[in-house]
């Protein structure tokens, strides 16, 4: 089989080349960009596989570091199903952790509406992830200089990342899928604690089957701004009362451990709710652990 499509896979790329000498130079240069950053200059070339015979699974793709200017550093998966690809997830995740890009945007807090854009980012990004669906090649996405398109009506936002990464994906092949169903799924506590007036709360992003992004936060009973914001901020003042480090340094440690263990009972807690295996972690994180396994009950 290996040897069959090889010698197929051949065939069509010298098809591909002698139909190629004939044909009119473009203007526009086609070579790739090695850069999977928004402000890659040029569309990507096409995929290895034609449209519609890519092989059947998962992919995935990251950006190699974190913006600089944004703190985002953008991923996509794709599912391929008949030789199709058949889904798309665009989004991104950020330097300090958290929620992914796309649930950033839903929650209105990127705000590009109000900044004078015509719709927000998720939004344009739902147009871009279509495009891809109906053309099956990254290389239908062209960009110009600033890594923008005219291609896909609607949308204004850097496409180059989408368009590059979804090229590497598909280039490097499947990957195994992990357990659960993709989407973002959230879980909050059943009431505000008497003592601290704090509400737990846990979103997790899933995708590929595997646990993107986890934010693991709270709300106050009296309102004002979430947990994290506050421990930023020094207002709930841990180190002050002599811990080694802040609430939301904390939290950050274990919504990491929880991205490499890819399962809530792996936190394990002692009878006071704390834990022995995540280190530098003094908190309670017996209510992390729970309601991360109960947002995660949503997505089997």
């Amino acid at each position: 089989m290996k040897k069959s499509a090889a010698i197929f896979l051949t065939l069509t790329l010298t098809a591909a080349l002698a139909a190629g000498c004939g044909s009119k130079e473009s203007s526009e240069s086609a070579s790739p960009s090695a850069s999977t950053a928004p402000s890659a200059s040029t569309a990507p070339a096409a995929s290895q596989a034609p449209a519609g015979q890519y092989a059947d699974g998962v992919y995935y793709a990251q950006g190699d570091e974190f913006d600089a200017k944004t703190g985002w550093k953008e991923v996509v998966g794709l599912k391929v199903e008949g030789g199709k690809i058949v889904s798309v997830n665009w989004t991104g995740l950020n330097k300090d952790g958290g929620i992914d890009k796309k649930e950033y945007s839903v929650e209105g807090k990127y705000g590009m509406k109000a900044g004078g854009a015509s719709s927000e980012w998720h939004e344009q990004a739902a147009k871009a992830e279509q495009f891809l669906l109906e053309k099956q090649d990254p290389a239908a996405i062209t960009v110009n200089s600033e890594g923008k398109t005219d291609a896909i009506s609607g949308v204004s936002v850097h496409v180059s990342g989408l368009a590059t990464l979804a090229k590497k994906a598909l280039d490097a092949g499947p990957v195994e899928a992990g357990p659960y169903k993709d989407g973002t799924y959230k879980a909050e506590a059943a009431d505000f604690d008497a003592k601290t007036g704090w509400k737990e709360t846990v979103v997790l992003t899933v995708l590929n089957g595997k646990i993107l992004a986890v934010d693991w936060n709270g709300v106050n009973k009296d309102g004002g701004t979430d947990k994290i914001t506050r421990s930023k901020s020094g207002e709930y003042g841990m180190k002050a009362g002599g811990a080694s480090s802040e609430w939301h340094e904390q939290a950050a440690k274990a919504d990491q451990f929880l991205l490499e263990k890819q399962d809530p009972a792996a936190i394990t807690t002692n009878s006071e709710g704390k834990t022995d295996a995540i280190s530098g972690v003094s908190v309670h994180v017996n209510g992390f652990a729970e309601l991360a396994k109960k947002a995660l009950d949503q997505a089997k």
